[in-house]
C-alpha cells in the first residue's frame, strides 16, 4: 500500500476517519471531537461512513452537528468537517448492541478510507473503534485494525504503540491468548520489535537518539532462570544485539515494579512482551489521554485507546479526548516524517533540485 506525501507546509493535512462500528460509541466521539473548531487548525478532517448514520446519531444524543457532503476526497473544503457517504442504503443502527450489520459498515467504512490513503487522497487514517467479533467476514479475517492495515501495507508485522504525551509502550505480541505468548517470543521478534520502536521514535517523534526499556516476561524478569528462562535465552540475547547494532535499549526489567518506581519516564518508549502488560499500566496511568498508533507502516494511522463500549453508546456518556490526541497524533507524525525525510535526503539531489 503505497501513499503519495505532499508538504505539510503547503496545505492542512487531509485526516481520513473511519466511523468504526456504527451501533458503539465511535460516532459520538467523532462528533463530539470535531465540534471544537480549534481541532481544524491544519487539518481537514473527511469522515467516511453515512450521513444518515451520523445523524440518527445526533439524534439520538441530542447533539448538534453540521459537516459537509462530497462525493470525494479531492472536493474537501479546509476548515470544515467533511463526509463522503460509502454506501446509499439506509442501515439500522441498533446503539449498543453487537449485530452483524455493525460490524458490515464499518467494513465497508474501513475499506473506503484505505482505498483512498492508498492513491494518496488522504494524509492520514484516524480509525473509531470496531467489534473485533462482529465485522469478523470473508473479507476480514483479523484480530484487529493493526493486522489488517500490515497485510494491506505488504508489512509482515506492525507495531502496536500506545502513546500519551511522552510515554510510549509497545508490544511484542499483540492479539494473540496469554498462554500462546511465551511460544510466541523468540530473539529474532523482540528485536525486530525493537527496531520498529527505535525507528519510529526518529522518524515519527523526531527523537534522534531513543532510549528503549524493554519488560521481561516473567515475574521479576526471571530471578536469574528461578521463574523461567525466557530472559536469559530470549529477552537478553535481544537486546544485546540491539546494543551491538547502535541501539539505545536497556533491561529486562520486572513489569509490575516498573511503571510504579516511575523508571518509565526516564526512557523515549518502553517494548512490553504482550497486549495486557503492557496496555493495561498505559491506560491507568492515561486513560482518555491516550492513543493507539500503529507504527512500522508505509502510512500513518492512530485511533483511540478504547473499544466501541456498547454500555454506553447512545447516553451521551463517551469522552472524546483520546479521539482528539488521535487527530492531533495523526497530524504531527506526518509532519514528523516530511521533516525527517527532507533531513536526510541525499544533499546532492537536493542541490540539482534547487538549482
Amino acid at each position: 500500500m503505497a501513499k503519495k506525501e505532499g508538504s505539510s507546509k503547503q496545505r492542512a493535512v487531509k485526516v481520513g476517519i473511519t466511523m468504526g462500528d456504527i451501533n458503539g460509541i465511535g460516532v459520538e466521539v467523532i462528533i463530539k471531537a470535531l465540534s471544537d473548531n480549534r481541532l481544524m487548525d491544519g487539518i481537514t478532517p473527511i469522515i467516511y461512513g453515512s450521513s444518515r448514520v451520523v445523524s440518527a446519531h445526533k439524534k439520538i444524543l441530542n447533539l448538534e452537528f453540521n459537516f459537509n457532503r462530497i462525493e470525494g476526497a479531492e472536493k474537501a473544503i479546509a476548515k470544515k468537517v467533511n463526509l463522503i457517504s460509502c454506501w446509499k442504503e439506509e442501515v439500522k443502527v441498533e446503539i449498543g448492541e453487537r449485530t452483524a450489520t455493525g460490524g458490515k459498515y464499518a467494513l465497508k467504512s474501513l475499506e473506503a478510507a484505505v482505498n483512498d490513503l492508498a492513491s494518496g487522497k488522504i494524509d492520514v487514517l484516524v480509525t473509531a473503534p470496531i467489534d473485533k467479533k462482529a465485522i469478523q467476514s470473508d473479507d476480514f479475517k483479523f484480530p484487529g485494525h493493526t493486522e489488517y492495515l500490515a497485510k494491506m501495507a505488504n508489512v509482515n508485522e506492525a507495531l502496536m504503540f500506545m502513546v500519551s504525551d511522552d510515554l510510549r509502550v509497545g508490544v511484542v505480541t499483540g492479539h494473540i491468548p496469554l498462554k500462546d505468548v511465551s511460544d510466541s517470543l523468540s530473539k529474532e521478534k523482540i528485536g525486530d520489535r525493537i527496531t520498529q520502536m527505535h525507528n519510529s521514535l526518529q522518524k515519527d517523534f523526531g527523537i534522534h537518539k531513543p532510549k528503549i526499556a524493554v519488560l521481561g516476561l516473567n515475574p521479576h524478569a526471571g530471578e536469574k532462570g528461578m521463574m523461567g528462562d525466557e530472559e536469559d535465552k530470549i529477552i537478553i540475547p535481544a537486546i544485546k544485539n540491539a546494543n551491538n547494532n547502535g541501539q539505545m535499549v536497556y533491561g529486562p526489567y520486572p513489569a509490575d515494579g516498573f511503571f510504579g518506581s516511575s523508571n518509565f519516564k526516564k526512557f523515549d518508549a518502553i517494548l512490553a512482551m504482550y497486549h495486557d502488560q503492557g496496555l493495561i499500566p498505559f491506560k491507568a496511568l492515561t486513560f482518555n489521554r491516550g492513543v493507539n498508533y500503529t507504527a512500522g507502516l508505509p502510512i500513518v494511522r492512530t485511533s483511540p485507546d478504547h473499544g466501541t463500549a456498547f454500555e454506553i453508546a447512545g447516553k451521551n456518556m463517551a469522552n472524546e479526548g483520546s479521539f482528539r490526541q488521535a487527530i492531533y497524533l495523526s497530524k504531527d507524525v506526518f509532519t514528523n516524517r516530511q521533516k525527517y525525510k527532507e533531513m536526510n535526503a541525499d544533499p546532492l539531489k537536493t542541490e540539482k533540485k534547487n538549482n
